[in-house]
């Protein structure tokens, strides 16, 4: 990155070597970081449809990522999940236990 730096600051001195370095660097680092970013998609979108209820195989979508990513998404908004609500659990103090009841008769 360093050459790529200094190359910018004298055009002048274009240096055919340093030129295919940084290009194969580029080739390198480039594809690593596209794999990693699928990955940071794939990965959570693969748990949601396991609780969605749907195959976790259609998360394969992200790898197309703007396309495949948007069309999943409409596919998990839009259809009927296959799994039960959860109970909605409210917070509520414990009641003190009721007094004994006197016997009547």
């Amino acid at each position: 990155m360093h050459a790529l730096a200094l190359l910018l600051q004298n055009p002048d001195q274009l240096d055919p070597e340093m030129i295919r370095r940084i290009v194969g660097a580029c080739l390198v680092i480039i594809p690593i970081i596209i794999v990693v970013s699928i990955a940071v998609v794939m990965i959570p979108c693969w748990f949601v449809l396991k609780k969605a209820g749907f195959t976790p195989w259609l998360s394969l979508l992200c790898i197309m990522p703007t396309l495949g990513t948007l069309i999943l998404l409409y596919v998990l908004a839009f259809a009927q999940w296959k799994v039960a609500p959860a109970p909605v659990q409210a917070y509520w103090p414990p009641q003190p236990p009721a007094p004994p009841q006197p016997p009547q008769g």
